[in-house]
């Protein structure tokens, strides 16, 4: 029993480290996910350089978290920590593909693949919101190229049949984005019509006053 006061002593110095790196994450991390939302809220504005630049700040803190926790892989990979990067993804594709520049890797993010999976599942509904806006000028083909996008994202997701504990929830994430993506389509295929009906009248419009000066009759002498 002599021993343990000094075992005692080297688990209270470990629990403390512990309890510092995880504060220190907790702190990170609510810290990337108010970066995060700035940039997206700023790709929405059309203010890209100032998306990039809370992206930038965002990914240095996740490469802080890393470090931090390099030791420490179970706080790593915990909720919390995984949740801040997922918003960090997040941002970081919808930027690109409201953008139209090449998507990002989970390589290219340096992070989990289920992270990756888990934030690519939160970029349909800035998409809708990005096509919604766009839809409230008129059709376009632009929100068609969105409307792609989420296809495509939703393709993906849905061969995704792990188990929750691999993939850290994304079915439920996936069911989501089978509903936005159907509203979405339902809001285009409904501008498009409109679209259509407005060019019809309008040619309608152009005919019958073509022909009414085709046809005018002569002044009454």
């Amino acid at each position: 029993m002599e021993q343990l006061p000094q075992i005692a002593e080297t688990i209270r110095l470990g629990f403390e480290t512990r309890t510092q790196r995880r504060d220190q994450a907790l702190l990170l991390s609510r810290q990337i996910t108010r970066l995060s939302a700035q940039s997206i809220r700023a790709t929405h504005r059309r203010e890209h350089d100032q998306a990039k630049d809370f992206l930038c700040q965002a990914g240095n803190l996740v490469s802080q978290v890393k470090e931090s926790l390099a030791n420490f892989p179970d706080l790593y990979h915990t909720g919390y920590t995984q949740d801040g990067i997922k918003e960090y993804v997040e941002a970081t594709i919808t930027s690109a593909l409201i953008r139209n520049e090449a998507l990002p890797g989970p390589e290219d993010l340096e992070v989990e693949y289920a992270t990756y999976l888990n934030g690519l599942a939160e970029v349909p509904g800035e998409l809708r919101r990005c096509c919604l806006d766009i839809l409230r000028q008129g059709y376009s083909a632009e929100a068609e190229r969105l409307l792609s996008c989420m296809d495509e994202i939703y393709t993906v997701l849905v061969t995704m049949d792990f188990p929750d504990a691999i993939t850290q929830g994304l079915r439920r994430q996936t069911d989501l984005v089978r509903g936005i993506l159907e509203r979405t389509r339902a809001d285009l295929t409904l501008s498009l019509r409109e679209e259509q009906v407005k060019s019809a009248m309008q040619k309608l419009i152009n005919r019958l006053e073509q022909t009414n000066v085709d046809y005018l009759p002569p002044p009454d002498r």
